[in-house]
């Protein structure tokens, strides 16, 4: 049975093939005042500067706006091979952040939970099988051979910003493994890191 028809046969069997799921459990609100000092401290403010200033990345006010957490989390995921190669490029070390820290950033650039919509398991699906993920990754045995399987992650995906925290240290390592095997890196849009992660949280609640 290929990739796809496993995981429509497993979603169906756990009733969740057309349905919302809610969200992440409640965390925590990060702080915007301990989110500066991250942003400062972890040298962000090198690449992202006011706008007025013309930095090498992103101006500070195109990232620090009202979004949702998990429209952030995609956003990051989409520029996270550039960052690295622009940090690592000029000698510099991949900065580690912990999963307070990233809610405290995510608090300073001002997401809100609130502003995701509820994810939906059907398009989940959908995002899961367009995107190629499971050209490298395993879902409850289906798909490819990196470890760990997807569904026994299931503490990558209690919150956005413990979601946000594996991508930030394992995002570039995979990356640079799926330009090795020609697998295109996958981009996120809209709604689709918040019905991906919501599909992965689901399977991960239901693996023995």
């Amino acid at each position: 049975m290929n990739s796809g028809r496993a995981l429509a046969v497993l979603l169906i069997g756990a009733g969740t093939c057309a349905v919302a799921l809610g969200g992440p459990a409640a965390a925590d609100p990060g702080s915007p005042d301990a989110g500066r000092a991250v942003f400062a401290d972890k040298q962000c403010v090198r690449c992202h500067l006011p706008r007025s200033e013309r930095g090498p990345g992103p101006a500070l006010e195109n990232i620090r706006r009202p979004q949702g957490e998990m429209e952030l989390a995609g956003r990051l995921w989409n520029h996270l091979p550039a960052m690295f190669a622009s940090v690592t490029g000029k000698g510099g070390e991949w900065p580690e952040i912990s999963i307070a820290e990233m809610g405290d950033l995510m608090a300073y650039l001002q997401a809100d939970a609130r502003r995701d919509a509820e994810p939906d398991l059907a398009k989940g699906r959908m995002t899961l099988l367009r995107k190629g993920c499971l050209k490298c990754h395993s879902l409850r045995r289906e798909g490819g051979p990196v470890k760990p399987d997807l569904a026994e992650r299931r503490s990558d995906y209690a919150s956005a910003a413990a979601w946000a925290t594996t991508m930030w240290a394992h995002t570039p390592r995979m990356a640079a493994m799926a330009s090795r095997q020609g697998v295109p890196y996958p981009r996120f849009a809209g709604d689709e890191m918040a019905n991906l992660v919501g599909l992965l949280r689901r399977v991960a609640s239901e693996n023995p």
